[in-house]
């Protein structure tokens, strides 16, 4: 339920801080005095549009914020707390929003940053603010569906309807894109098969390119390196002046010096370790000049393959890698062709199935919204008699959906709240026909009906006891009373009616100070709610009569509670 409301600078109100308990509340006042500015801060507050427009004049902000406070099974309550708005255990829910000039509009929910949209989410499952006619909620088809589910009791049939709607979905969705592919793909078919054929005749291969160019300037060169070689070989080799014919005479040196000196036998070894490594070197020297050769034909292979590959590498990647990579792209893409049919026909039956899944499903619900429409039609028309609506008709009208789409979101139907207010009228939709107080009675009949089944909290009622009074005002004064035994109501009102009925009655008032109209809104005592339906019976002047009808209605309605 609301349990505070805080308004600073909207329209002609101030400053305005209000608690509400649970049961039927009333706010009645003269009109313009500021009524319906609570209605409107909280239709704001749970993701109405904000406007400058709302700002009391002077002021740069508006302030809007309002406390709930939910049972511990609500719904709503494990939504925020996947959100991380509210910790787990937590039943209170803190709405806050700040409405600027400027247009820096700011939403914050238990204390953090929000955006409008969420709470717009959770504004229809926290409250329901009903006014007249096309702002009653009552008048959209999805509404009325809703409502006829509640009564029925449908919403877990519902729910698995849409668990295999979205199923069925994802498989049509699934069809679709692999169609789209395909035909993609068929269109550009024989390039695929064109450009795979060239990159496999190639026979490519990773870091062939980097091989080649290192063979390549051997075979250019192959005189030189051979003519290097052979030098390089007889300056290790050579007969008196060769590196290792030396080395063999230093050898020799330091044997005589290591027999005088001891010391030197160190340097025995240090050129008995470069002789080794150095023989090796001359005949890996000797090796390579006998393999190098001069092999024209081999170096035009070379330079042919090398010049292909750049074409390749050129036309279809920046890298031979990238090239390789695309040879099995494409013939990943070539093998999906190839069993393309088999996949569309697994899917197109997976579609088939979930259509049939869904269609059981779907004729289910419908059977059960088309019982559910019979029983609900008599109780509203047992109801809108109460209301002293004896004349009128209404009937819940479920059809099929029309148009290519076999399913909807909820269905395969549509629900439309027929009524005729005249005797020999046809029934036609209720928003085209009803008046403004026909449909105040027909939606007060509805909730009456679904209060036991529908979990939003907070019900508003915004003047909907519009052209009507006496007998009816009385018996909808009740009916709003008996609502509040499972949710709070709170009811704009100029009946006394309705008025007398109220657990708790608000005063909304208007003053002048330093020539500026502030409006206050005050809870009042049983005397001076008394005094209020006195003043809501006679108008102006209040007469003891007046006041003796009030206290009279009151204690009436107090008994019936």
């Amino acid at each position: 339920m609301l349990t505070e409301l805080r308004i600073s600078n909207f329209g002609v109100i101030e400053q305005l801080a209000v608690t509400f308990g649970a049961g039927f509340i009333v706010f009645s006042g003269e009109t313009g005095a500021g009524k319906s500015l609570l209605i409107d801060a909280v239709t704001l507050l749970v993701g109405g549009r904000a406007s400058a427009e709302h700002i009391r004049a002077q002021a740069e902000e508006a302030e809007l914020e309002a406390a709930f406070q939910l049972a511990p099974d609500h719904p709503l309550l494990a939504l925020l707390h996947s959100k991380g708005f509210a910790r787990a255990g937590e039943t209170d829910i803190l709405i806050r929003r700040v409405i600027s000039r400027t247009g820096r509009n700011r939403t914050y929910l238990n204390g953090n940053l929000c955006p409008v949209h969420l709470l717009e989410e959770l504004g229809g499952a926290l409250v329901d603010v009903h006014g007249q006619h096309e702002q009653q909620s009552l008048l959209s088809s999805s509404a009325q569906m809703d409502a006829l589910d509640a009564f029925g009791g449908l919403h877990a049939l519902r729910q698995d309807y849409q668990i295999a709607y979205r199923h069925w979905l994802d498989r049509v969705a699934d069809l679709e894109t692999l169609t789209a592919q395909i035909a993609q793909r068929r269109e550009r078919e024989d390039l695929l098969r064109f450009q795979f054929q060239e990159l496999t005749d190639a026979g490519l291969e990773a870091g062939e390119n980097v091989r080649l160019e290192q063979e390549r300037p051997r075979l250019m060169h192959s005189q030189q390196l051979r003519d290097f070689s052979e030098q390089l070989h007889d300056m290790l080799y050579a007969d008196d002046q060769g590196v290792l014919s030396l080395l063999a005479g230093a050898r020799k040196l330091v044997s005589k010096m290591e027999s005088i000196d001891a010391t030197t036998i160190e340097w025995a070894n240090t050129l008995e370790d470069a002789v080794v490594p150095l023989k090796d070197l001359a005949e890996q020297v000797r090796r390579y000049r006998d393999d190098v050769e001069a092999n024209p034909g081999r170096l035009l292979e070379i330079e042919q393959r090398l010049d292909r590959l750049h074409r390749l590498v050129k036309k279809y990647g920046g890298s031979l890698d990238a090239v390789l990579a695309l040879q099995d792209s494409l013939r990943v893409q070539l093998a999906q062709l190839d069993h393309a049919e088999t996949h569309v026909h697994d899917l197109t039956q997976a579609v088939e199935q979930g259509a049939r899944s869904l269609r059981d499903v779907a004729e289910r619900l419908s059977r059960n919204r088309l019982d559910a429409a019979k029983k609900i039609t008599v109780q509203v028309m047992k109801e809108l008699g109460a209301l002293r609506m004896e004349r009128t008709r209404f009937s819940v009208e479920v059809s099929r959906l029309t148009g290519d789409a076999p399913f909807g979101q909820a269905g395969q139907d549509t629900v439309s709240f027929m009524f005729s207010a005249n005797p020999g009228e046809p029934l036609k939709p209720l928003a085209k026909v009803a008046s403004g107080g026909e449909l105040s009675r027909v939606m007060l009949a509805l909730k009456t009906i679904l209060a036991e089944s529908d979990r939003v909290p907070v019900l508003i009622f915004d003047e909907v006891d519009a052209g009507v009074g006496g007998a009816v005002a009385d018996v909808m004064g009740a009916r709003l009373r008996n609502l509040s035994r499972h949710h709070q109501v709170l009811c704009v009102t100029h009946l006394p009616q309705v008025g007398s009925q109220a657990h708790a009655h608000y005063l909304v008032e208007k003053q002048v100070r330093l020539n500026r109209t502030v409006t206050q809104v005050r809870l009042l005592s049983l005397d001076e709610q008394e005094e209020e339906v006195a003043r809501m019976l006679a108008g102006v002047t209040v007469t003891k009569k007046a006041r003796a009808a009030a206290a009279e209605m009151i204690a009436s309605a107090k008994e019936r509670r």
